[in-house]
């Protein structure tokens, strides 16, 4: 008797810097992707696992300020090490897709980028602590810093990251746009000072591909 397998799930996260509309085109795209039937697990970085969250609590606390770099590039690795053990790569093999605010590229960009930390230390960690699992579409929604900063300025008080200044956040959309000009086959890169509409349209178009594939 023959054993029918198990297609592999696909793998979507979004990427951006502060006040980019991650969370809005989330919902939307999360919309978008179960009405094609699609089973669906949706999840953040830093977060995801009770492991995680607690990770987030603790760099995003802006009493934290003492918190150095390595340490903190380090504690984001270990909540992407129970993430992808716990919630990520079990999904992927039982065939559902996950859709992620955040994956190892916000580490380069934020931790390599922003914190100055070496590419060559968070290439390693991306093998060991998070498997080498790369997404199949990154979705990169890109807009001028202070724009972003703009919009992030009528959420609340700023936690510890918000608190940077904008060459942090300079620092971090130049390396997020460099690893889409590296990686053209994964990323997309949306205009984030489109619409919400429009950058929906523009999300959806960038997966078309992936929901192509899994109707065969």
């Amino acid at each position: 008797m023959s054993v029918t397998s198990i297609q592999r799930g696909r793998f979507i996260t979004l990427e951006g810097g502060e006040g980019a509309g991650k969370t809005t085109l989330l919902r939307g795209l999360e919309a978008h992707l179960r009405s094609h039937g699609i089973d669906l697990v949706v999840t953040r970085e830093p977060g995801g696992t009770e492991v995680g969250e607690a990770v987030r609590a603790l760099v995003l606390d802006a009493a934290n300020n003492a918190l150095c770099a390595e340490a903190e590039l380090l504690l984001m690795f270990a909540s992407r090490a129970q993430h992808v053990r716990q919630v990520i790569e079990p999904a992927l093999a039982a065939g559902r897709w996950v859709l992620c605010d955040r994956f190892t590229d916000a580490s380069y960009a934020y931790q390599g980028g922003g914190r100055g930390q070496p590419v060559e230390r968070i290439a390693e960690l991306e093998r060991w602590a998070a498997e080498g699992l790369r997404p199949d579409v990154t979705l990169l929604l890109d807009l001028p810093v202070s724009d972003g900063r703009a919009r992030a300025a009528g959420r609340g008080e700023a936690d510890r990251i918000e608190a940077e200044a904008d060459a942090f956040f300079e620092r971090v959309r130049d390396t997020y746009r460099s690893r889409a000009a590296h990686e053209p086959s994964r990323f997309r890169l949306l205009d984030a000072t489109a619409s919400k509409g429009e950058v929906l349209a523009q999300a959806v178009a960038g997966v078309s591909g992936l929901i192509a594939g899994s109707a065969r």
